[in-house]
């Protein structure tokens, strides 16, 4: 008696792109992607998009409400309102990634070096970590900004981007240090140790890369808040400059005097700005649960 065994064929199921697997468990966050992405084509497009110069002035189209001609009126000057808030997401989200990049960056390294090193220097960066969370963002950038005054490079003033940047570092030094205290001690650690790397190269080549995660997730989460102090120490006379376009800027000065008469002035850059913060939070929070281990479906 012979017996045949069945030929029993497995199939491995596809797995999806990462992205339409974001898209699928984080649709929130894809749909503050897809804003965000949507603004980053504007400002990237904007000489082509925007339907006027945003800096030409017509005094015959003064305080015009939303028309054909202006889709979203026009301010004090005569200026086109859609224009400047087009070529205004081009200062918003330059500012913001470049603050907050530049702030998370210094955060997680300080962070790492503070839990790898441990000891009198932990306590010592810790410390100026704590006077540096003491003060509120917008207290603090304005210090900064009005210590340091303006440098102006390439038209970026990089003082007001150091300002709007520096309060995010003690945020990310705590978070990353939190991180690179339990990678410390992993046994890949103790046997580059033991190996004699440097310490550089230990930080650099084995800490650093394995708090990526934490450093993506406070990056894209603090883009919002730069953007969001870059336009609040604009609105206060402290960041950009007329005539430069600018979502803070356009909420002050003549807006201010003409909200009643002419309150799109007002009420569509806010709804820029309202719709950059929301977008790049639920895009944020969206990406934190899609990267942490503990909540990824």
């Amino acid at each position: 008696m012979t017996t045949t065994a069945a030929a029993i064929t497995y199939k491995v199921p596809k797995r999806r792109h990462p992205v339409l697997q974001f898209i699928v468990h984080q649709p929130l966050g894809a749909a503050g992607l897809a804003v965000i992405i949507v603004m980053m084509v504007c400002a990237a497009l904007a000489p082509w998009v925007a339907p006027y110069d945003p800096l030409a002035v017509d005094y015959g189209a003064m305080l015009m409400g939303p028309s054909a001609a202006h889709w979203l009126g026009t301010d004090s000057f005569g200026r086109d309102v859609a224009s400047r808030i087009i070529h205004g997401a081009r200062t918003a989200l330059a500012i913001g990634f470049v603050a907050s990049l530049w702030g998370s960056t210094v955060g997680a390294i300080i962070g790492v070096v503070s839990a790898y090193f441990g000891g009198k220097i932990d306590l010592v960066i810790q410390r100026i970590m704590d006077v540096l969370l003491s003060f509120p963002i917008i207290v603090l950038a304005i210090t900064v900004v009005a210590v340091l005054g303006k440098y102006i490079v390439l038209g970026i003033d990089v003082n007001l981007i150091i300002a709007i940047g520096l309060p995010m570092v003690p945020k990310v030094a705590r978070v990353v240090r939190s991180s690179a205290l339990a990678i410390r001690e992993l046994p890949y650690v103790d046997a580059a140790r033991a190996a004699g790397y440097s310490h550089m190269r230990i930080i650099f080549r084995h800490i650093l890369p394995n708090v990526v995660a934490p450093y993506l997730i406070m990056l894209t989460a603090f883009v919002a808040q730069a953007i969001l102090a870059e336009a609040s120490l604009s609105f206060l006379g402290l960041g950009v400059t007329e005539p430069t376009p600018s979502w803070g800027l356009m909420l002050s000065g003549a807006a201010a005097d003409f909200y009643q008469q002419a309150p799109w002035m007002i009420v569509f850059p806010g709804i820029a700005i309202s719709l950059a913060v929301f977008a790049f939070n639920l895009f944020g929070d969206s990406l934190r649960d899609w990267l942490d281990p503990k909540i990824k479906i």
